[in-house]
């Protein structure tokens, strides 16, 4: 297995991973609004500047969640699913920082919008 050290791999991440939030019976629905064509770039581009540092991403992705009706147990699953995923395609240090950046991620959006498990 390969490691999350390319755009290409970053780019096969995002679409195995949300190709499994795409038929989720709980994460599904929070996502069933998204145009995929525009959403997955911006994805590619977040994670590339998350993990290569390339800075192709600009936007603010805590904002975007404001107001989706979303639970602790939507960012359990959704980062179950993403673990599951890098697991399953990737290994090494890119693909371990990706695992950790993640549940970073997820629980600071859970802090800012006052979830709890």
């Amino acid at each position: 297995m390969r490691d999350l050290d390319s755009r290409e791999e970053i780019e096969r991440l995002v679409s195995t991973f949300y190709s499994k939030v795409q038929v989720d019976p709980l994460l599904e629905p929070v996502f069933a609004h998204l145009d995929w064509d525009h959403h997955l770039p911006i994805m590619v581009n977040f994670w590339c500047s998350m993990l290569l540092g390339d800075m192709t991403y600009q936007g603010n992705p805590f904002q975007k969640h404001i107001g989706l009706p979303i639970t602790a147990g939507h960012f359990s699953q959704w980062l179950k699913l993403f673990t599951a995923t890098v697991n399953e395609n990737f290994e090494g240090p890119k693909a371990e920082e990706a695992i950790g950046r993640a549940n970073s991620i997820a629980g600071i959006f859970q802090h800012k919008l006052g979830l709890r498990e």
